[in-house]
């Protein structure tokens, strides 16, 4: 009785945006895809 309930972790409070570390992570995958895919191409049209 008279007891506080504290939540620590409330998912949707914290989902305001991306942070620094999300854009961070999407523009190192990308790089990565954007700068492999030219050298797969290539391989594909040398084996083909």
């Amino acid at each position: 009785m008279g007891r506080v309930v504290h939540k620590e972790f409330d998912p949707v409070s914290h989902q305001q945006g991306f942070t620094t570390e999300d854009i961070l992570w999407a523009l190192g995958i990308w790089s990565v895809i954007l700068t492999l895919s030219p050298v797969i191409i290539l391989y594909m049209l040398m084996v083909a």
